[in-house]
């Protein structure tokens, strides 16, 4: 039987793994890969928004609750999702403790830049107008907050500003704030972030909407997208590839330069929700057009696309949807879905020329508006007073609140488990419960253990000198 001397050491150990950092995601061609391991990194995740857009305020946004994240973070590993996807952010706020906890999750992060509040979007019906150093207060500062996350995946510059009741210029408005956003990048951050856009499924414009951001232009280097989402709701229920259109928009976008995935997913004209269009997703097929895609949305909202109902601060209830989409998840070879493909990496983007534009309702011209002079001061000399994020360790796995299942009855043992460094989650949770590092006995706390985006993964020399001194107590004890 093993001393309580090796009982302790061996549970104080484990706790100083927690703060384990996943890997940086980059682009090459039209895949994302893991950045130590060149593996294809397939996007399983949700849109994640709780309260809607009226649920963020100055005060508060969905990564500025810590209990809130670590209950979700905890319920989105159990469901197998490796990335989600943040709407409404306020600059200001701290994130450290959610980041970090997602990131202890093995899951990523695509942000949208953009807020709700005055000021802080692009007005599609007169774009000249919100185009001003007001507005990047707003971007960059969104850059600086989340910069040296390590699970930061990407920057969406913009979500559906282009549709029918959009002015023509739009476009170059989009493109010239990738431009500046990958500017600030470049000079700011201490490594490459991805830029993109995410789509409506407009299909006169569709098309043209992906030429115009992912061709390079000569002219404006740097303003092209690095990757494309779609908001997409073809597939309900029990549909198949051709009824849903799927095989049109694997025609469509088999042939992309950069990597392309569903940024919105999960038509709910039939419920509850099935979710077998994943399995052609994620099929052979539409992989080699598509990176994945994130399902609207976790937490469920007026307008009933939900997987789990947040009851109050103490209770939350997993839907059917949720079960379902678990299962469909489940079903899937990850080893497939992660291999590398050469012929996917090597892909050049085309030219930018008016010839790419198909639809005479679409800009043709890639003369992007100019940059003001005070958003070229922010992108010299860093956004002033930003409110700069860092890894933080966590110091809690276990969740507070009381988690059900659809049919009422209480599910147990739900708690976080921190992966081991350079892990991401998968469905079955297959790298965590090798790797799991949480105690999750008792109240769920554990020592904390403070790290930097350097340095995660790490133990620092005050918690080695917690970890000797616990052990020498232990002894003298004994």
């Amino acid at each position: 039987m093993p001393s309580t001397y090796t009982r302790l050491f061996a549970a104080l150990c484990a706790l100083a793994t927690t703060a384990n950092a996943v890997t940086t995601i980059e682009v090459k061609g039209k895949d994302f890969v893991n950045s130590e391991t060149g593996d294809r990194f397939q996007i399983l995740g949700v849109d994640y928004q709780p309260g809607g857009s009226s649920g963020f305020t100055k005060k508060k946004d969905p990564l500025s609750d810590k209990d809130a994240c670590l209950r979700d973070a905890a319920l989105m590993q159990r469901l197998g999702v490796n990335t989600i996807r943040v709407y409404n952010l306020e600059p200001s706020l701290s994130h450290d403790d959610c980041a970090s906890i997602f990131n202890a999750a093995g899951i990523y992060m695509i942000l949208d830049v953009n807020s709700p509040l005055y000021g802080g979007y692009i007005d599609r019906t007169a774009p000249k107008s919100t185009y001003n150093s007001q507005y990047y207060e707003q971007v960059f500062g969104v850059i600086e907050a989340f910069k040296n996350y390590p699970n930061t995946l990407g920057f969406f510059s913009g979500n559906e500003v282009i549709n029918e009741q959009s002015v023509k210029e739009v476009p170059a408005y989009i493109r010239a704030i990738q431009r500046d956003m990958k500017d600030y990048i470049k000079k700011n951050v201490n490594r490459t972030i991805p830029v993109g856009y995410s789509a409506a499924d407009v299909r006169p414009i569709l098309m043209d909407t992906l030429n115009y951001f992912m061709c390079e232009d000569s002219n404006e280097a740097n303003s092209e997208s690095d990757f494309f989402g779609l908001n997409s709701y073809s597939w309900c229920g029990e549909s198949s590839f051709k009824k849903s259109g799927y095989d049109v928009l694997t025609e469509d976008f088999k042939n992309s330069s950069i990597p392309v995935f569903f940024s919105e997913y999960g038509c709910n004209e039939v419920t509850p929700r099935v979710f077998t269009e994943v399995q052609a997703l994620y099929g052979e097929e539409m992989s080699q057009a598509f990176s994945g895609g994130l399902v609207y949305e976790y937490t469920q909202e007026d307008n009933n696309y939900g997987l789990v109902k947040i009851n109050n601060s103490d209770t939350a209830t997993l839907l059917v949807d949720f079960e379902n989409l678990q299962k469909q998840y489940a079903k899937l070879d990850m080893s497939r879905i992660q291999a590398s493909n050469a012929s996917q990496t090597s892909i050049s983007a085309p030219k930018c020329s008016s010839g790419l534009i198909q639809n005479s309702t679409f800009l043709s011209k890639f003369d992007l508006p100019s940059r003001p002079s005070k958003v070229q001061d922010m992108i010299d000399n860093g956004l002033s007073k930003a409110n700069t994020g860092k890894l933080v360790g966590v110091s809690s796995t276990a969740i507070p609140q009381k988690i059900y299942d659809h049919t009422g009855n209480e599910v147990s043992d739900v708690k976080l488990k921190a992966l081991a460094n350079g892990e991401s989650n998968t469905p079955g949770n297959s790298t965590s419960s090798s790797s799991s590092t949480s105690t999750g006995s008792g109240s769920g706390s554990s020592a904390s253990v403070t790290v930097d985006a350097n340095a995660a993964g790490k133990m620092t020399t005050p918690f080695l000198g917690l970890l000797v001194g616990a052990a020498v107590a232990a002894v003298s004890i004994l």
